[in-house]
């Protein structure tokens, strides 16, 4: 009988298994968010294809990691917070202002920094996984 199911399908689609799920550790799901919530301006669709995940996935973990911290859901990444005047030079003489231009420029590095860094634990934690699976 499951041959004659087998007839009936596509021969192509007959012989593709179907999707399986992918297992993902908790420190890469951990590092995933983290580099979301690091990036300035980050959207699910470009960190998830970046990282090679599915959008939603990334999704249900940035919104379980938030309900675990106590943050609210729909609040946008903290590091992508747009602060006014970043990366413009003062153009008021009053010292405050530059000073407070100044900081905000301070915490756009930071971040920039923070993605970066992540990013690369990110690719060596990768090549050390690739490294160990190749059986040649």
């Amino acid at each position: 009988m499951d041959t004659l199911i087998l007839d009936l399908l596509d021969p192509e689609e007959a012989r593709t298994p179907p999707m399986a799920m992918k297992d993902y550790s908790d420190e890469f799901k951990a590092d995933a968010v983290a580099l979301y919530e690091s990036t300035p301006g980050a959207t699910y669709k470009s960190i998830a294809a970046d990282l090679g995940i599915n959008r939603n996935t990334l999704r249900n973990w940035v919104l379980r990691d938030r309900r675990r911290r106590d943050v609210d859901p729909a609040a946008p990444p903290a590091a992508g917070k747009a602060v006014a005047g970043a990366g413009q030079e003062a153009s008021a003489t009053d010292p405050d202002e530059r000073i407070r231009q100044l900081e905000a420029r301070v915490r756009e590095l930071e971040a920039s920094e923070r993605k970066l860094a992540t990013e690369r634990d990110i690719l060596r934690k990768a090549a050390k996984y690739f490294a160990g699976e190749t059986n040649w």
